[in-house]
């Protein structure tokens, strides 16, 4: 039997092999290669901006700011480019070169230009897409309903006008669509109607949508929808009605004109602005019963009392002021 000892040359041996083979495993490298290629190269197409400051290429990817890797896999499936003015120019082509990518974050990028690129087509896997607060220009692109698996949608704060592609509506998980503060024009598409989603946000405000919103919208069911501040015009109906989950709705700032008084609310509703409408009739008595959190019914072309409820006491004159005859609590009294 081998007896070794403390000093023995041959224990020396094995020490220095186990922590060599110990060092090798602890620092290997795990991201992908092709993976960091992309990554790079999308560091180069940024003029190597400080904010790609640990993107070094002799560090593993997987350890960089604003990238995550999969536990298991280690591919990229993460990539975050948010609030930095140095990140200039267009997007790059090279983020298509990520296949595994679920999650696509351009954010408060003031220099950010361009059109949304096309290369994201190729990115089957994103779940979640955001470009918003940056000065990209041009159309929302058709490619985009390609991506069968994306359930988040934001293009908000941007330069993006023309057309909304009715396309959209062929996302099967699209859940949030938020395509406010841009310059799109023309109508709501009538197959907006077509998202199967539960609790469905959508936001198309500070826009110059025209036109009359589609009854199709009845099928939808929302959990919040913002459509304030363009040009549309007629009915509402459809985003209202006593089985509808919808707890903000705000309609405000357009030139709507329906009658409110054959309106059925549902009491999910927290949150209602319509101000700055041409909406007539008068307020219908079951609001009282409403836990109304936020209401704005102000200049539209209202009758009426106000419903006696504590629950429509609690807001102000600006609440419900500039309407044609509209009365009672806060306001005058009616005669």
């Amino acid at each position: 039997m081998v007896r070794l000892s403390l000093k023995s040359p041959l224990l020396s041996t094995f020490s220095l092999l186990f922590f060599f083979i110990f060092f090798t495993i602890s620092f290997a490298e795990l991201c992908n290669p092709n993976d960091k290629k992309a990554l790079l190269n999308i560091k180069k197409a940024f003029n190597n901006a400080y904010y790609f400051a640990s993107w070094k290429a002799e560090e593993d990817c997987c350890t960089w700011y604003s990238v995550q890797c999969d536990e298991n896999s280690h591919r990229i499936i993460s990539l975050t480019l948010a609030v930095d003015k140095q990140i200039s120019g267009q997007i790059p082509p090279h983020v298509g070169e990520l296949p595994f990518l679920q999650y696509l974050t351009f954010h408060k990028l003031p220099n950010l230009v361009g059109p949304i690129q096309p290369a994201i087509a190729k990115l089957h896997n994103l779940k979640h897409l955001d470009i918003s607060w940056t000065k990209i220009s041009g159309t929302i692109p058709d490619f985009l309903s390609s991506l069968s698996n994306l359930s988040y949608i934001s293009l908000s704060f941007s330069n993006l006008s023309g057309a909304i592609p009715s396309s959209l509506s062929k996302l099967p998980n699209l859940s949030y669509l938020q395509l406010d503060r841009s310059k799109l024009t023309g109508q709501i598409p009538d197959s907006f109607g077509d998202f199967k989603a539960e609790n469905f946000n959508l936001y198309l405000s500070h826009n110059k949508l025209s036109g009359k919103i589609p009854p199709s919208l009845s099928k939808v069911d929302f959990s919040a929808i913002d459509l304030s501040r363009n040009k549309l015009e007629g009915d509402a109906y459809m985003i209202f009605g006593a089985q509808k989950k919808a707890w903000n709705v705000d309609l405000s700032r357009n030139l709507l004109a329906f009658d409110m008084s054959k309106v059925v609310f549902s009491t999910n509703l927290f949150m209602l602005d319509v101000n700055h409408n041409k909406i007539f009739g008068g307020l219908p008595p079951q609001m009282s019963k409403l836990s109304l959190t936020s209401l704005n019914v102000s200049y539209n072309r209202l009758c009426g009392q106000i419903p006696k409820g504590k629950k429509l006491k609690r807001f102000g004159v600006d609440s419900y002021f500039h309407n044609k005859c509209l009365c009672g609590k806060p306001l005058e009294s009616c005669k």
